[in-house]
C-alpha cells in the first residue's frame, strides 16, 4: 500500500557565512602583505591586491536570498515496505547554487536513489525509505547554498515530508460477541428469519409469501403449501476503544504496541466483513472517529490510533461520546486496566446497553521483577478480583498472553449474555 498526500512547500531565508575560499584567499594574501611591509617589496602588494579586492566584495555578495523546498507531503506505507520520497529546492528570490542532502532518521532505513544540484532546474533528491516498526516518521533534508562568486555559503535544515508506517495485522478473522444486530444486511449469521441461504424452518404458507419460497417436496407430502424460512445475515457496528493513558514501567511498556496492533486487526476484520467500524481513544488527547465502512476507513482508524492526520475529532473528558458509539454497537477495548477513569468509561458504555469486551494487554505485574514474589502474587489476586467485579457489571475481560493470537483470545469471550435493549 502506497498513498501520497499533496506535497508541501516550505520557505526559508538563508543566513550566509564566509565560504572556505574566503579563508584560503585570506591565508595567501595576509603573509604577502606582512612580508611587503617587513622587506619593503611593492611587488608583494601587487600580488595580494587582486585577492584583497575579492575579499572586499565578499560582504556585498551576501544578499537576502529566500529558497523554497517542495517536499513529498505525507507518504503512507506498511511496515518493511519501501516507498520513495522526492524533495526539490529552488531559489525564490536572490541568487545561489543549491544542493539537497539527506538527514538520518532514527529507526528508518534510507537510501539515496538520485541527487542533482540546481542549475537550469531546481536541486532535487529522491530517497527510498522503509521502516520495520509502525509510527510517524518526519523526514528532514539539509539544503546547502553557494553564492554565485563562491565566497559565501549557507545551510538550513527543512522538513521534506512525513512517512506514516502502518502495522501489518494478522489476517485471522475476529469472533464478535453475540448481540442484537441492526437491521442491515451483512455477513453475520443470526437466528432471525429473513433473506438468507441457511435453512431455518418450514411453516405453513400464508397469504403474501413469495412463491419462490414454497417447499414443493414438503407441500406434496403434507397436501398443503409449506414455505421454507431461512436465517438472515446482518451487519454489526464495531467500536474499537483504545486506552492511551499514562502507562506504568515494566511490562506495561509493550502495551501500546499490543493495543495498536490489536486495534488494527479488529478494524481490518470488521471492515472486511462489511461492518461499520469506529474508534475511540481515551486517556491522553482523547479523540474519536465516526463509524464508516470501506478500505479507506481502515487507514482513518489507524491514523486516529497513531494520532496523525486530521480526520478524527478531538474531544475531552473520560467517557466515550454518544456520537462515537452507535446504538447497539459492539465495543472491543484494549487497555492495561491501570487507569480507574478508563474502567469507569467501560462501565458507562455497558450501562448504555452496549456489549463491552476488554482485551487486557498488560503482561505481568507493572513493577520491576526484582521485588518480592509475594507482592507479585498479591497483585495477581487483586487482578483476578478486578476481572470478577467487572464481569459482574457486564464487562468481560480476556487476557492476551504472549503465546496466543488475538483471534484465539477473542474465542474465550463467554456466551452468557443475551440481547440488551438500549435506552437513551
Amino acid at each position: 500500500m502506497r498513498h501520497r498526500d499533496l506535497s508541501t512547500a516550505i520557505e526559508a531565508e538563508l543566513q550566509w557565512r564566509p565560504a572556505p575560499l574566503v579563508f584560503m584567499l585570506a591565508a595567501v594574501s595576509a603573509p604577502a602583505l606582512i612580508l611587503a611591509v617587513i622587506f619593503g617589496q611593492w611587488q608583494l602588494v601587487v600580488f595580494a591586491a587582486p585577492m584583497l579586492g575579492v575579499l572586499a566584495t565578499a560582504p556585498l555578495q551576501q544578499s537576502r536570498t529566500r529558497i523554497q523546498v517542495d517536499g513529498g507531503g505525507v507518504v503512507r506505507c506498511f511496515e518493511t515496505e519501501e516507498v520513495v520520497l522526492t524533495a526539490s529546492a529552488f531559489v525564490e528570490s536572490g541568487h545561489a547554487l543549491l544542493r539537497v542532502h539527506s538527514e538520518p532518521v532514527p529507526a528508518m532505513e534510507m537510501r539515496v536513489e538520485e541527487a542533482f544540484d540546481s542549475g537550469a532546474a531546481p536541486a532535487g533528491l529522491r530517497l527510498a525509505l522503509s521502516a520495520v516498526r509502525w509510527g510517524r516518521y518526519p523526514v528532514p533534508v539539509r539544503v546547502t547554498a553557494l553564492s554565485p562568486a563562491g565566497l559565501s555559503v549557507a545551510s538550513v535544515r527543512l522538513p521534506a515530508g512525513e512517512v506514516y508506517v502502518y502495522p501489518i495485522t494478522d489476517p485471522q478473522p475476529m469472533r464478535l460477541p453475540r448481540t442484537e444486530l441492526p437491521e442491515r444486511i451483512g455477513t453475520h449469521l443470526t437466528r432471525r428469519h429473513g433473506p438468507g441461504v441457511e435453512f431455518g424452518d418450514v411453516r405453513v404458507y400464508a397469504p403474501g409469501d413469495q412463491m419462490r419460497t414454497v417447499n414443493w417436496a414438503v407441500s406434496a407430502r403434507r397436501g398443503r403449501l409449506f414455505v421454507t424460512e431461512r436465517f438472515t445475515n446482518r451487519a454489526a457496528d464495531v467500536v474499537v476503544l483504545v486506552d492511551t493513558s499514562m502507562q506504568a514501567p515494566g511490562p506495561a511498556s509493550e502495551s501500546l504496541e499490543l493495543s495498536v496492533r490489536g486495534a488494527a486487526q479488529v478494524a481490518q476484520s470488521a471492515l472486511q466483513s462489511g461492518d461499520r467500524t469506529a474508534v475511540v481513544c481515551l486517556g491522553r488527547s482523547p479523540r474519536w472517529l465516526r463509524p464508516d465502512i470501506g478500505r479507506r476507513q481502515f487507514y482513518r482508524i489507524v491514523d486516529t490510533v497513531l494520532d496523525v492526520g486530521d480526520e478524527h475529532i478531538p474531544t475531552s473528558g473520560t467517557l466515550a461520546p454518544h456520537g462515537a458509539v452507535p446504538i447497539g454497537a459492539v465495543v472491543v477495548a484494549f487497555s492495561t486496566l491501570l487507569d480507574t477513569q478508563f474502567a469507569l468509561g467501560l462501565i458507562d458504555l455497558r450501562k448504555r446497553g452496549h456489549v463491552v469486551v476488554v482485551v487486557d494487554v498488560l503482561r505481568g505485574p507493572p513493577f520491576h521483577a526484582d521485588l518480592d514474589s509475594t507482592l507479585a502474587r498479591m497483585w495477581q489476586l487483586e487482578r483476578t478480583s478486578m476481572y470478577r467485579d467487572m464481569g459482574t457489571v457486564g464487562v468481560d475481560i480476556v487476557p492476551w498472553p504472549g503465546d496466543a493470537r488475538l483471534d484465539q483470545v477473542m474465542r474465550l469471550i463467554p456466551e452468557h449474555r443475551r440481547t440488551v435493549r438500549v435506552r437513551r
